[in-house]
């Protein structure tokens, strides 16, 4: 008798096995990917308040932790949308938002 799968393979096939689910592991990776692509533009204080957020065919978007990261995030957003395209990721506007704290 086998013994049952570890929970992380059973959960990588059924993310496999449900198209779904594919999609939206691709748009994780993607959103992820990004965020590595334009990471070196943001000042060291600035990283660990950003996180890759939804991507979708309107928009990607940043999460960031408060209204201060925002604001710097907006005035590097000319230099982000140039990097990206750069390295290959054209497409959807570069949208920013803080989370709610909680």
């Amino acid at each position: 008798m086998s013994s049952p799968a570890p929970p992380a393979r059973a959960l990588a096939r059924a993310l496999d096995n449900s198209e779904p689910l594919v999609g939206l592991l691709q748009r994780v990776r993607l959103s992820q990917a990004r965020l590595a692509a334009v990471a070196q533009l943001l000042p060291a204080g600035l990283r660990g308040e950003v996180r890759a957020g939804p991507l979708d065919d309107a928009a990607w978007v940043l999460l960031v932790s408060n209204a201060a990261a925002a604001a710097k995030l907006r005035q590097l957003l000319p230099a982000m949308t140039t990097a990206l395209a750069q390295q290959g990721f054209v497409g959807p506007a570069v949208k920013i938002k803080v989370l709610p704290r909680g």
